[in-house]
């Protein structure tokens, strides 16, 4: 097997659809590291594992000497991505925007190497386009090649509104892909339209047009319904240790083999060993244990993965300090500081900042066994137990 050939066979795993194959194999075989880009429109500050999939793809390409172009839509997520939705997406604002991508890069470097990743903005090439350039972009895509979008198609045979600056949203997509010059554009299924239009716009732009390579999406843990906050059936990439080893566990068996596949690092060979011990033992339970093991060791470290059988199914009372607390360490970045707001959030302890206010409000953050005072600054070295509802608990390090 030729080292292309095997590059392919680890990029094939886990994705939908590569478009077209022979393309990427020409890419691979220029011998230059290729640029791989994938979007975000940070309309929503917290990953669960869902995400994760098309994260782990992009580790791939990182693992083979490629860089990563890790592109936060804020000038995108302004508009509102229309894809998959029956009516206009409200636009987010600039500070919303913002803050949600500082989350993203927390949570993404927890899997992606930023040595290797490019993280750039959208708005760097877009707010300077002008009204020109813009209404030149939209004058190389028709209404009709619009319309045979599914989600558009629908919404104009029902007689639903759709907002010309909805008709932007691929156009300006596709245009990262030129301002970039990707050579590959990662996305979920419910992207490939998005996707091509990069291919399309490239070309008229004069350049070679990108590989567009698509992930499925993940069912959740009802094993039904794709994996969303929303619906319930999700693992958060921040949720504390033993939160995550007993969702974890709780995996439908037949979805085992499928989390292995999109979620582990672990070889195709080492899975069907896994797979094979699980058929003699006539049960998957310890191979699902081993990939607890492995996601909550990837987001919480080794010792948090080791204590986490331990606290998955305990509940204790506040100020309580049970025995084996998994450790997290968080970063305290160029301010030297942290609320303890940021920190509930950062170390898993709560959902997100609103959560983390709220937890507080209520009198339910002890630290040390005793109650925090909502005004507390931890600074590095810092390390502290700190319990955040009575499912909740870490001894955090401040680094």
């Amino acid at each position: 097997m030729t080292e292309v050939d095997a590059a392919l066979a680890q990029i094939r795993r886990g994705t939908e659809e590569i478009i077209q194959e022979e393309d990427l194999r020409k890419k691979l075989e220029l011998g230059r590291p290729l640029r791989i880009k994938a979007g975000f429109d940070p309309t929503a500050p917290d990953l669960h594992l869902g995400h994760t999939v098309l994260i782990n793809k992009l580790k791939v390409f990182q693992d083979l000497g490629h860089t990563v172009i890790f592109l936060i839509g804020d000038f995108t997520g302004m508009i509102g991505d229309p894809s998959g939705k029956s009516a206009t997406r409200p636009p987010l604002t600039r500070e919303e925007v913002l803050a949600n991508a500082e989350t993203y890069k927390e949570q993404v470097f927890k899997i992606l190497d930023p040595a290797k990743t490019e993280v750039r903005f959208n708005s760097e090439w877009m707010s300077k386009l002008g009204a020109d350039k813009m209404i030149e972009l939209a004058g190389k895509y028709t209404v009709a090649r619009m319309l045979e979008r599914d989600d558009f198609a629908k919404r104009f045979a029902n007689e639903q509104s759709i907002a010309i600056h909805e008709f932007l949203y691929p156009l300006v997509q596709g245009y990262d892909s030129v301002a970039l010059e990707a050579d590959i554009e990662f996305g979920g299924t419910d992207q490939t339209f998005n996707l091509l239009m990069g291919r399309t716009l490239q070309r008229q732009y004069g350049q070679d047009s990108q590989v567009c390579i698509t992930v499925p999406l993940l069912e959740g843990l009802d094993g039904v319904q794709k994996m969303s906050k929303s619906l319930g059936n999700y693992v958060g990439v921040t949720e504390a240790p033993g939160v995550m080893y007993r969702k974890l566990l709780s995996v439908p068996d037949e979805l085992v083999w499928r989390y292995y596949e999109l979620l582990s690092f672990k070889s195709m060979e080492e899975i069907a060993e896994l797979r094979a011990a699980a058929d003699k033992a006539g049960s998957p339970q310890e191979a699902k244990k081993i990939f607890a093991h492995e996601i909550v060791a990837r987001f919480h470290g080794e010792s948090a993965a080791e204590a986490a059988p331990r606290s998955a199914g305990n509940q204790i009372a506040l100020g309580e300090i049970p025995e084996n607390v998994p450790e997290v360490e968080i970063e305290a970045g160029e301010q030297g500081q942290l609320m303890l707001v940021q920190v509930l959030r950062m170390a898993g302890l709560a959902h997100n900042s609103s959560a983390a206010k709220d937890v507080l409000k209520r009198g339910a953050v002890y630290i040390d066994g005793q109650q925090a005072d909502e005004s507390l600054i931890l600074t590095p070295g810092d390390a502290k137990v700190i319990q955040a509802g009575k499912r909740r608990i870490a001894k955090v390090i401040v680094r």
